[in-house]
This record gives structure tokens, C-alpha cells and sequence, in this order.
């Protein structure tokens, strides 16, 4: 019996081969935020138990079965976050940074939930969020569908993503479509599943987002949420709609995109794809004016969207986007006390005159042509070879690898002054 420890299903590595692809996500998303004006915060990873039973909802699949909670030797009840705008908002609160003030934040990191993994689930998956808080007007939900267009653009996925959008309108407008809704899902009960029939009676709109064929047989006929929108939230989805008319975003108005919690109000949106199978959705967002004095601060507008970062990953892997893979520019290969005593200060001072440089020098000893085997497995495009004859004459031999031309050898001091023309 093997006494190999193996890592907890549905938490997975992510290997070196498919960081390119993180951290040209993270790097393009951190720039177009930054481009927009909005501030990263770092939120805690652990929170008290009560702040998500409180935001999310005791009647949800996250809080009945899909948290991980426990209770730590102080007996305080925590939670690994399964999602970050909880987190958010309690900071914005405890900080005091909503009081008379607007605020454009984002945060990114690990969320948790007891899922079946899956292609594009997993019970540790990674998080982008963006919550704005102290705007109520549908000009800011527009910025948001904007940016996240933009994102997608200089991600090259524009043509593979499609964005749906909605209105929840005012609470007691939504009080008055849950209690047709109910009226109507009752009157089927006979086709709905054990899901759906726990929903109807805690969380009815939730039963509009079953992926169950026969329940979204009998949804397809069930009332429209947006017949029962009150006159002022109507209003801001026509001026919401009017401006992304204006900037030629294409979008589908989808009837059954829906949030089944209180807070949420006006303004859903979600960008989905075809591409990942069952779970479609890259990224979803809208309005959640309640949040706030729901958890214990002041009314204050809110609105937001979280995308996840494997499933966007995922895509550009399909796709086959062309991202920087990270190889190193040289590999510095010397044979010798000498040589790598002065390869050592070489690479140390081609570092220093060539920030962006990637460098990889040789560790381990072997010959040559065992270091030529290394310089090639990792990519390089050009081999250095420093040995001790060469340290006399001090000059370097330098090798293309990828067929960029003949091997030449040159002073040690001309060599930053060279590649600082090649790369």
C-alpha cells in the first residue's frame, strides 16, 4: 500500500506549463482595472460563519451543503470564503470607507465550496471580484458591462462569450412576481425535482436557474419578472440598455436570469460561453442595493461582478490563445571553478542592466553538452558558454538555439550592450 499523500478532491495544483496563461489573465485584468480607476483590496480568506448564513441565505445550496465551516479552539464558528463580496462589504463597512464616499474596489484569490468537481468546478477555485458601493445610477452598471467587453477584447475571447442581462426590479415589485411565480410552480409540482421543490418553498426565483430538462419544461411557460417591474426600475434598465445601445455592446435579454436573495435589486448581468460545456458562465454581476444595511451598515447602492479564473483559463487553452510562456531569453552555461565563479557576477550584472531579462544559469555541474541538453529543454533562445579558456580572453561564446543565426564569441563587457538590441 502506497503512503503517497495525494491532494483533497476537487483542489488541484496549477502546474508551471499553465501559469502563462494566469498570469497573462491577472496581468491583462489588473491593467484594465487600473485603466478604469478601481483599487485592489485584500480580503481574509476566513470569515465568521454568520456573515455568509446572513449574506448568501440560510435557504441555499452554498450555506446548507457547500461551505466548509468549523469551529476554532476559541469556539468562534468560521468559513472558508465561498465567494468575496461578503468579505467586501464587511470591510467597506469596518473600515468606514462608505460613509459619504464612493468607492471602486477589486480583489481576486481562492473561494471554497463542497462541490462535485467538474470541468470548470471545483471546491478550491479562484475568484476576480469588482464591487462598486455609493452609485445608484444605471451609468455605473453600464461601465461595468464596458469593462468587462474591454476585458474580454484584449483577451481575444470577445467572439467566444455572449452577455445575458436582466432586471430583478424593487423588492416589493419582486414580493408581487414571487407570489405569482409560487402560484404558477405549485400548480406543476407533480414535474419539478427534490431541488426545485425545496427552493419553491425558501427560494422560488432559484428554481428559474434549474438545468433540469423537465423543470425548465414547465419555467418556460411560468410568469415573466419583467411584466412586474415597478415604473422606476423599468426606467433604469431602458437607460441601461440605452447606453450600451450607444457604446454597440451586443447583449440577449434573458427573462429567467435571476439572484434569489432579498438585497438584490434592478441590474443582472452574466457573460456566457459555449465552450466549457454545463457551466457556461465566466462571469456574473448586478446590483445589490440591500447589502450593505443587511449587514449592519447604512442604505447604500452596490453593484458588482465576480468571473472565475479557471474557466476563463480554460477557454484561452481552447482557443489556443498566444500567450508568453516565460522561457528564458539565455541559458549561461560554464564548466570550471573559473568560469562559474565569473559567470555568477556575469548573470548578476546582466540582471541588473536588463531588468526584463530571463536568465536561467547553470546549477549542478556536467559537461557542455549536458548543459546544451538543459539550455535547449528549457526553451532558450540563446546559449552563453563560459569556460575557463574564455574567462582568459574575457569573452563569452554565444549559440542561438533557435536557429537565429552561427555561434560568435565576444568581450565579456560588450555583452548587455548586445542583447539589449535582441531582445
Amino acid at each position: 500500500m502506497s503512503n503517497q499523500i495525494k491532494s483533497i478532491r476537487g483542489m488541484h495544483d496549477i502546474l508551471p506549463e499553465h501559469m502563462p496563461y494566469w498570469h497573462h489573465l491577472e496581468s491583462v485584468v489588473g491593467r484594465v482595472l487600473d485603466n478604469y480607476g478601481y483599487q485592489e483590496i485584500r480580503l481574509p480568506v476566513v470569515e465568521k460563519t454568520e456573515l455568509f448564513k446572513r449574506s448568501i441565505g440560510e435557504v441555499t445550496d452554498i450555506v446548507e451543503k457547500e461551505m466548509y465551516t468549523f469551529e476554532d479552539r476559541n469556539g468562534d464558528n468560521l468559513t472558508l470564503r465561498p465567494e468575496g463580496t461578503a468579505g467586501c462589504v464587511r470591510a467597506a463597512i469596518e473600515n468606514g470607507m462608505l460613509h459619504n464616499q464612493t468607492q471602486r474596489l477589486w480583489y481576486k484569490g481562492p473561494m471554497f465550496r463542497h462541490e462535485r468537481p467538474q470541468k470548470g468546478r471545483y471546491r478550491q477555485f479562484y475568484q476576480i471580484g469588482v464591487e462598486v458601493f455609493g452609485l445608484a445610477d444605471p451609468d455605473i452598471d453600464a461601465e461595468l458591462i464596458l469593462m468587462t467587453r474591454r476585458l474580454w477584447k484584449m483577451l481575444g475571447l470577445l467572439d467566444d462569450v455572449t452577455l445575458q442581462i436582466n432586471s430583478l426590479g424593487s423588492l416589493e415589485a419582486r414580493a408581487v412576481y414571487r407570489d405569482k411565480l409560487v402560484e404558477y410552480l405549485s400548480a406543476h409540482k407533480d414535474q419539478l425535482d427534490e431541488d426545485s421543490l425545496r427552493r419553491l418553498e425558501g427560494n422560488p426565483l432559484r428554481v428559474l436557474d434549474s438545468k433540469n430538462p423537465q423543470v425548465q419544461a414547465v419555467v418556460q411557460n411560468a410568469p415573466v419578472l419583467m411584466d412586474y417591474l415597478d415604473d422606476e426600475s423599468r426606467a433604469h434598465f431602458q437607460l441601461l440598455t440605452a447606453r450600451l445601445d450607444a457604446a454597440k455592446v451586443k447583449y440577449q435579454i434573458n427573462p429567467r436570469l435571476v439572484r434569489g436573495l432579498d438585497y438584490y435589486s434592478r441590474t443582472v448581468f452574466e457573460w456566457v460561453t459555449d465552450r466549457l460545456g454545463a457551466q457556461g458562465t465566466v462571469c456574473a454581476g448586478g446590483r445589490f442595493d440591500g447589502l450593505v444595511s443587511y449587514l449592519g451598515g447604512k442604505p447604500t447602492p452596490a453593484v458588482g461582478f465576480a468571473m472565475g479564473m479557471e474557466r476563463l483559463v480554460a477557454i484561452m487553452e481552447e482557443v489556443g490563445l498566444q500567450v508568453d510562456a516565460g522561457q528564458p531569453h539565455l541559458f549561461l552555461a560554464m564548466m570550471g571553478d573559473v568560469a562559474e565563479q565569473r559567470g555568477m557576477l556575469l548573470a548578476e550584472e546582466l540582471r541588473d542592466r536588463m531588468p526584463a531579462l530571463r536568465l536561467l544559469a547553470n546549477a549542478g555541474g556536467g559537461g557542455f553538452k549536458a548543459q546544451m541538453k538543459r539550455a535547449d529543454r528549457c526553451g532558450a533562445r540563446w546559449a552563453l558558454l563560459l569556460g575557463e579558456d574564455e574567462v582568459s580572453r574575457n569573452e563569452v561564446a554565444i549559440k542561438p538555439l533557435r536557429g537565429e543565426g552561427e555561434q560568435i564569441s565576444m568581450s565579456l563587457d560588450a555583452v548587455a550592450e548586445y542583447f539589449s538590441q535582441q531582445i
